[in-house]
C-alpha cells in the first residue's frame, strides 16, 4: 500500500467520523474543522497524487470502463481489498469515471457514505405519517443540508481539481461538486421516495388553514424548501456547460407541487364561491374575496416560491372577480352614490384586477360629480352676481367631496383623478351661471377673480392661515377654468385698483397669488402683475426722494402729497382725460413733474384722474369733517371756496371735467348732501337725468354726519360699464392675436400642413390662456392668408403653406 493510500485512508477516517458527529448534533470544533480542511487540502498537493496524475494521463487516451479495469490491475497490490470493492460499487453506478485520479476514491467513499446515511434515515421515517412525518422530513433536511454546505467547503480541493477535471475535460457529466452530488443523493434516495406523501400533506394542511384550522406551517416552508433546494432534473445534471456546479431549479418544486397546489386552489375556491355568494349579500362576497385574496397572497410570502404567485392570483381572480364582475360594479356604483367609501375601496381592490373593468366604474364617477355640480350651482344661481363667494363655494365643497371619494375609495389612481378632473371641467365651465351670462364660460373666471378680490381686499375677517388655505382653494378653482385669459383680465383691473387704492389685506398674500399664479402659467401670465407690485415699492422710495429733495430747497408742497408712478403697459388703466387740477394742487405737481424729469430724462407723465383722490376739510361746520374724494369731485367742491352757488353748467365748465363723467360725480355730492339744490329732492331715486344745466347748486351748510371722516370716493357705475365693455373687447382682439401668433408660429416651422393638422397643433398652445373656438380659428387663418402669411394650395382647398 503506498504512503498516498495510506493517507486516504486516514484522511477518510477523519471525514466519516466527522460527519458521522454533525449528523448526530454534536458539536465540532474550530480546531478539527480546521484540520480536516487542511488534510484534504494536503492530499491533493501530495507528490504521489502528482505522479499518478502524469502517470494516468500518458498510459489512458480515454475514460472507458475497460481502461479502468486495466489501470485498476496496474496498481496492483497497492490497494486493500475493501477499496476495491467500494471502486467497484461506483464504477457499476458511474461508468467513465477516472478513479485512478487521486480524489475519485475519496469521491466514491462520500457518495456511498450518504446514500447509507439517507438509506437508514429513509426507513426511519417509514411508519411516520402526516404532520410527525412533516417534522422529521423537515428536521432530517435541514441538518442533511446544513451537513452537506460544510462539507463541500471542505472539500473545495477536490470540487476545484478532480470533479473540475471531470466535468470539464473528460466531459463526464455524471460527476459533481460535492453539494450537488449531496442534493442528487437526496433526490434519488429519500425524495423520491416520499414526494408523493409529502405533497399531499402539505396540501391537507393548506386546505385546513384555508377553512380556519390553526397549523404548524413552519413545516409547509421546510418541505417547499428542500423542493427547491435540491431540484434540478436529470436534463439539468446533463447540462452542455460543464459547469461543475448546478444551479438549483423550480422544476421539481413545480412539477411535484405547484401544479397540484393550484389546481386544488381552483376547485376550492370554485366550490366556496358559488356557495357564498348564493348565501350572503355581494357587498360581503367583496369583502370576503379581498380577505382571501390577501390570504393567498400571506400564504405565497410565508412558505411558497415568490414565482407562484404570478400563476396562482390570476387564476383566483378569474374565479372569484371575473365570473361576477358585473354584480360587483353595480355594487361598487351603489357605494359611490351613497359615497361609503371604506367599502368602495374594497370593491376597487377588486375591480382594479380585472383588465378595463375600471371604465364603467369611471364614467358614473365623472356623471355623477358632473350632475352634482351643477344641482350645487343651480340652488345659488340667483345670488351670485351680489355674491361670488356663494359661487366659488359651492364648487370647492363638491369638489372637495368628490377629492375624498376619489382620494379613500378610488385610492386616487390615475384613472378615476382623470374622470374627477373632467367632470369638474365641465360643471365649473358650464352650468346655470354661465349660461345665463353672455360671457359664457368667462364667467367662472370673472366671478373668481371678484371672490379673490373679496378675500384680498381689507376687512374681510379672514385669519393668517385661513387666508393660506383659501388662496390655495382659489388655485384649485382656477385650475379648472378654461377662460385664463378672462380671469387675467379681471384679477389684473382688481389688483390694480387694491394697490392703488391701498386696500389690500397683506401684500405676502398678494404676493402669494401672484406667485402661484406664475406656478400655474408661467411667467409670461403673471408679468404685468408683479410689476404693478415693482411699481409701488419704486413709488413709495421716489416719493421719499422727493419730500427730502424739497425739504432741501426750502420748498412747500401739500401735507400728504403722494404719487404713485405707474408702467403704463402693465396698468389695466383707460388713457388719461384731458381735465386739469384745480389750482390749489397745481404747484406742488409741478414740482415732482421737473423733480422726476430730471430724474428720468426722456419719460412723460400723465395724471390718472379716476384713480386720484385727496382729502378735504370743511371749515364752515362743527365738527370740522375730513371728505374723501376723487381729484373730480375735489375740483368741484373748490370752486366753493370763491363763489356761494353756481349753475350746474357753469360747474361743469369751471371743472372742465368730461360730459359723460360730470353728471355722476355731481350726483355723489348732491346724494351725500355734501351740496344741495332746491328743486331737488335727494333720494335713492333721483337720476343723473334729473340734473339740469340751469338748476343752481351751492354748499349745504348745515350737513351733518355721524362720522367725522367721510368717504365720498365712490366708483362711478358708468366708467366701470366702459371699463368692462373694453376690457371684453380687449380679451377678443388678444386672443386674436394669440391665434394668429400661433398660426404663423406652427406653420413657419412646418412650412405646409392641412387643415387639421393645424388644428390639431394650434389648439394645445392655446389652451393654458382660454379654449379656441374653431370658428374663430378659421377667421384668424383667412385673415393671415389676406396678410400674405399663409397661402391656400390651388388643388387642395385644405393644404396651407407658409409665406416666408
Amino acid at each position: 500500500m503506498s504512503q498516498t493510500d495510506t493517507f486516504l485512508n486516514q484522511v477518510w477516517t477523519d471525514v466519516s467520523n466527522a460527519m458521522r458527529r454533525m449528523f448526530e448534533l454534536q458539536p465540532l470544533t474550530i480546531a478539527t474543522m480546521m484540520k480536516l480542511y487542511n488534510d484534504i487540502d494536503t492530499y491533493f498537493k501530495s507528490s504521489e497524487r502528482d505522479n499518478l496524475i502524469l502517470r494516468a494521463s500518458t498510459n489512458k487516451p480515454n475514460t472507458t470502463n475497460d481502461s479502468k479495469q486495466k489501470d485498476n490491475q496496474a496498481k496492483g497490490k497497492e490497494n486493500d481489498k475493501s477499496n476495491e470493492s467500494k471502486q467497484k460499487d461506483d464504477q457499476e453506478n458511474d461508468k467513465e469515471v477516472d478513479t485512478i485520479i487521486p480524489g475519485g476514491e475519496l469521491y466514491f467513499y462520500l457518495k456511498n457514505f450518504l446514500k447509507q446515511y439517507l438509506t437508514t434515515i429513509h426507513a426511519n421515517g417509514n411508519n411516520l405519517v402526516d404532520e410527525d412525518f412533516l417534522r422529521f422530513y423537515g428536521k432530517t433536511w435541514e441538518i442533511y443540508q446544513l451537513v452537506c454546505q460544510v462539507m463541500n467547503k471542505s472539500f473545495t480541493s477536490m470540487n476545484n481539481n478532480w470533479i473540475a477535471r471531470q466535468r470539464e475535460k473528460n466531459n463526464n457529466q455524471n460527476i459533481y461538486d460535492v453539494y450537488t452530488m449531496s442534493m442528487q443523493m437526496w433526490q434519488d434516495i429519500f425524495f423520491k421516495e416520499t414526494t408523493q406523501s409529502l405533497a399531499q400533506t402539505c396540501l391537507k394542511l393548506i386546505k385546513k388553514e384555508r377553512n380556519g384550522e390553526k397549523v404548524e406551517s413552519s413545516l409547509i416552508r421546510q418541505v417547499l424548501q428542500s423542493y427547491v433546494s435540491a431540484g434540478f432534473t436529470e436534463d439539468e445534471r446533463k447540462n452542455k456547460n460543464h459547469k461543475t456546479t448546478i444551479t438549483p431549479s423550480l422544476s421539481t418544486y413545480v412539477e411535484y407541487f405547484e401544479k397540484q397546489f393550484i389546481k386544488e386552489t381552483e376547485e376550492y375556491y370554485l366550490l366556496e364561491s358559488q356557495n357564498y355568494i348564493e348565501e350572503n349579500s355581494i357587498n360581503d362576497y367583496i369583502k370576503k374575496v379581498s380577505e382571501r385574496l390577501d390570504q393567498e397572497e400571506k400564504r405565497v410570502r410565508d412558505y411558497l416560491h415568490p414565482t407562484t404567485l404570478e400563476k396562482l392570483i390570476p387564476k383566483i381572480e378569474e374565479i372569484l372577480i371575473s365570473k361576477h364582475i358585473d354584480r360587483i360594479q353595480e355594487e361598487a356604483i351603489k357605494l359611490l352614490h351613497v359615497e361609503r367609501t371604506g367599502d368602495l375601496r374594497i370593491a376597487h381592490g377588486l375591480i382594479t384586477r380585472i383588465r378595463d373593468a375600471n371604465k364603467p366604474i369611471q364614467k358614473e364617477l365623472e356623471n355623477f360629480t358632473y350632475q352634482t355640480g351643477l344641482d350645487a350651482i343651480d340652488n345659488i344661481k340667483a345670488t351670485v352676481n351680489k355674491e361670488p363667494k356663494s359661487y366659488v363655494e359651492a364648487i370647492l365643497e363638491v369638489h372637495e367631496r368628490f377629492s375624498r371619494i376619489v382620494m379613500e375609495g378610488f385610492c386616487d389612481e390615475p384613472g378615476y383623478r382623470v374622470a374627477f378632473d373632467n367632470a369638474c371641467g365641465k360643471f365649473i365651465n358650464g352650468n346655470a351661471v354661465t349660461k345665463a351670462a353672455r360671457s359664457g364660460s368667462g364667467k367662472s373666471a370673472e366671478l373668481l377673480a371678484k371672490y379673490c378680490d373679496t378675500l384680498l381686499k381689507k376687512g374681510n375677517k379672514t385669519e393668517e392661515n385661513d387666508s393660506d388655505n383659501k388662496i390655495g382653494q382659489i388655485m384649485v378653482a382656477f385650475n379648472y377654468i378654461h377662460d385664463k385669459d378672462v380671469f387675467q383680465k379681471f384679477y389684473g383691473t382688481m389688483l390694480a385698483k387694491r394697490l392703488v387704492q391701498q386696500s389690500s389685506a397683506s401684500d405676502d398674500n398678494e404676493e402669494l397669488v401672484i406667485t402661484k399664479l406664475k406656478e400655474a402659467c408661467g411667467f409670461e401670465y403673471s408679468s404685468k402683475l408683479q410689476r404693478m407690485f415693482q411699481d409701488i415699492r419704486i413709488s413709495t422710495h421716489l416719493i421719499e426722494e422727493f419730500k427730502k429733495d424739497c425739504e432741501i430747497k426750502g420748498k412747500d408742497i401739500i401735507d400728504g402729497f403722494g404719487v404713485m408712478v405707474l408702467t403704463s403697459n402693465a396698468w389695466p388703466f383707460r388713457s388719461p382725460s384731458a381735465f386739469s387740477l384745480p389750482n390749489q394742487l397745481q404747484p406742488t405737481y409741478s414740482l415732482f413733474t421737473e423733480f422726476y424729469t430730471k430724474k428720468h430724462s426722456g419719460r412723460k407723465l400723465e395724471l390718472i384722474h379716476e384713480h386720484s383722490k385727496g382729502e378735504l376739510q370743511t371749515l364752515y361746520t362743527k365738527p370740522k369733517y375730513i371728505l374723501q374724494v376723487s381729484t373730480y369731485q375735489m375740483a368741484i367742491l373748490l370752486l366753493f371756496n370763491n363763489v356761494k352757488s353756481m349753475t350746474v353748467e357753469s360747474i361743469s365748465d369751471a371743472s372742465q371735467i368730461e360730459p359723460e363723467l360730470f353728471r355722476p360725480v355731481l350726483l355723489i355730492l348732491l346724494k351725500s348732501q355734501v351740496l344741495k339744490c332746491s328743486k331737488i329732492t335727494v333720494s335713492e331715486e333721483l337720476k343723473e337725468s334729473d340734473i339740469k344745466n340751469d338748476y343752481m347748486i351751492e354748499v349745504d351748510e348745515s350737513f351733518k354726519s355721524k362720522k367725522v371722516k367721510i368717504n365720498l370716493n365712490q366708483a362711478v357705475k358708468l366708467v366701470e360699464q366702459k371699463d368692462a365693455e373694453n376690457d371684453g373687447q380687449k380679451i377678443e382682439e388678444e386672443r386674436n392675436f394669440l391665434i394668429q401668433a400661433a398660426i404663423v408660429r406652427t406653420m413657419k416651422a412646418r412650412k405646409q400642413l392641412d387643415y387639421n393638422s393645424l388644428i390639431e397643433q394650434i389648439i394645445p398652445q392655446l389652451t393654458s390662456k382660454f379654449q379656441p373656438k374653431i370658428l374663430m380659428i378659421k377667421k384668424c387663418i383667412e385673415l393671415l392668408i389676406e396678410k400674405e402669411y399663409l397661402e391656400r394650395d390651388a388643388k387642395d382647398i385644405t393644404l396651407y403653406r407658409y409665406l416666408p
